[in-house]
């Protein structure tokens, strides 16, 4: 089983960008170090890529060749119906995933255009959560199986 995880523009920042939002020195790391973690606990193959572009963000999707994607698109989740065609597109199950908690933020962030196709979402759990996503994304296409 192959997973692809894919973050949007500002995610390689966390740590250094808001620490009293994102977490302080070290959090990405942290982040990155528990969700690989997490995939050798499993037995999951994965790939991280980060990218800023919208448009390359929607190529990356519709060329993936994984069983499933963790997206964490940052702002684009508020205002991309171009990754939300991809996602579809690509007919990958996918977790829409947040460090922080959208739902306690501004009043923007609160909607997003992936929620309602994605298999489910993870908000708020800090660095557990993408290995949060990764769990819960390898028990779902478990249950379709795949391998």
């Amino acid at each position: 089983m192959k997973i692809l995880l894919i973050e949007g523009p500002l995610l390689d920042r966390i740590g250094e960008r808001e620490p009293e939002i994102y977490g302080g020195k070290g959090t990405r790391e942290k982040l990155i170090s528990a969700f690989n973690e997490k995939a050798a606990a499993l037995g999951v193959e994965t790939e991280a890529v980060s990218e800023y572009c919208e448009g390359a963000l929607a190529k990356i999707i519709v060329n993936a060749k994984c069983d499933g994607i963790i997206i964490n698109p940052g702002a684009y989740t508020h205002t991309s119906v171009l990754l939300r065609d991809a996602l579809l597109c690509s007919k990958n199950p996918f977790v829409e995933a947040h460090i922080t908690n959208v739902f306690a933020r501004e009043e923007f962030r609160r909607k997003s255009y992936l929620s309602d196709v994605a298999v489910g979402v993870v908000s708020g759990l800090g660095t557990a959560t993408y290995s949060a996503a990764l769990e819960g994304l390898a028990g779902i296409l478990s249950q379709c199986g795949k391998p």
